[in-house]
Formats: C-alpha cells, structure tokens, sequence
C-alpha cells in the first residue's frame, strides 16, 4: 500500500473527514503501508494537501474527496444547510479543539450547559470536556458569567487557568465584557477568531472600556490554534514511543 492510499483508508475508517491530528493516530496503525520512519507525521501533512484526493474543510480539519457529498452537515455544510447551523457548528468545532488542547496540557476543561450537545467531530462537546458542572471557585454572581464563556480550562486546584471566547460572527464586545468581570482571576484570556479579524480585535480591545484588561486579553487565530493541536498530538504521539524529543 502506497504512503497516500493509507492516508484514505485512514480517512475511510474516520467516515471520510479527520483532523490532522487524528490522522497521526490513525494513520501509522494501518500495517500494509511502509513509511521508512517512525513518525510520518510531516509526510501525513504533506499528503492531505494533494487536491487529487483531499479538500481542506476548515483548519485542521480535511476530507476526502470520494466523501464530499456524505459529509455530516455538522462537518462540512451544504447547500441546503442554514447559515446559522453552518456557524455554530464552526463554533463548536473550535471549542472541540480548545478541549482537545487543554486535555493535552493536562487542564480540565469546561464547555457551557448550552453548547454540550453541539457536535464536535464523530461525538459531542460534552464527551470531551471533563468538568460537567462549573467549579464554584467564587460568589454566584461572578460565577453565573464564567459558566456562559466558550471555554475554560480549570488547573489542578480547580481554579481557572484560561478562558477562551470563540469570536466566529459576533463582535467580540460581548466577550470582552465577560473577560472585564473576571478580571481579577490570575487567569489568561483569549479571543479565538479567524486571522482576518485581527485588527478588528485589537480596536475593539483599545477601547476605555477595556483598560483594565487590555494588556491581558490575547488573539488566537483559528489557524493557531488548529496548529497547536495537531502538534500536541504528535509530541504526545512521539513521547509515547519513547523518543528524545
């Protein structure tokens, strides 16, 4: 088996799409194909960029071209799918990869009430955050607006390391609010948007509304944070087998 048709087989068991990082799992497990190496990992990136066989569907994440038109609409959106579906499930695509991170960086992770049963690849949010219920690190009042913010990754004392805001269509004033009631938590804050959007972030932040938050709210890209995940995964992957990395 060449190096590429083992990259759509893998994608075949995954239902047609995968994140890149799903792909480092799955891909070297597939035993008729000879890769020369132990960690095919640049070689996979390589590979899903040839439009013979794969599309990019969003950052991080790739699909097979045989599949396009069974993807779930939760995946990859059709004609027929409402703007609105399309956006939230974007939205929560990202969340997922947030989660996905945190675990990695051996953080607890929160996702809304709302949001656990919006899906997020072949499961749902829910199944991938380990705190159902938000910590009660402080008084109601506080803790009512933490428990709305995308994401949140709780260290080991169960008191708030991050707080992510998902920026996909609104206008970020509503998350740096949030980010203004928190503020006086050691905690790092971040708005996660597409690239484009960057300079949009940083007029909004500049405003005296946000003073005293300012300097401590950060931009994640989309692309960023679809990086960061695919890399973790293949740190993890390559501790595993006991390499000096």
């Amino acid at each position: 088996m060449k190096q590429h048709e083992a990259v759509i087989e893998a994608m075949k068991r995954e239902g047609g799409y995968a994140t890149l990082a799903r792909l480092y799992q799955v891909v070297p497990a597939i035993t008729e194909c000879e890769w020369g190496t132990k960690t095919p990992f640049a070689s996979i990136r390589r590979i899903v960029q040839d439009p013979r066989f794969f599309f990019r569907i969003r950052p991080g994440l790739w699909g097979l071209n045989d599949s396009r038109n069974g993807l779930p609409e939760s995946v990859f959106p059709s004609g027929k799918t409402p703007a609105v579906t399309a956006r939230e499930n974007t939205h929560a695509y990202y969340q997922g990869l947030l989660v996905e991170v945190g675990g990695m960086r051996h953080m607890e992770t929160y996702v809304p009430l709302q949001d656990k049963n919006k899906p997020f690849m072949q499961r749902t949010l829910a199944s991938v955050a380990t705190v159902p219920i938000m910590y009660k690190f402080t008084y109601e009042e506080t803790l009512r607006k933490a428990q709305t913010v995308d994401v949140v990754w709780f260290n080991n004392r169960k008191m708030p390391e991050a707080f992510f805001e998902v920026e996909n269509s609104t206008d970020m004033l509503n998350a740096l609010s949030k980010f203004v009631q928190l503020q006086d938590f050691a905690a790092c804050f971040y708005i996660v948007a597409d690239a484009l959007r960057k300079r949009e972030f940083a007029d909004k932040v500049a405003l005296a509304a946000f003073g005293n938050v300012s300097r401590r709210v950060l931009f994640e890209s989309y692309e960023h944070v679809a990086a960061m995940h695919a890399k973790l995964t293949e740190l993890a992957l390559l501790e595993q087998e006991g390499q000096t990395l």
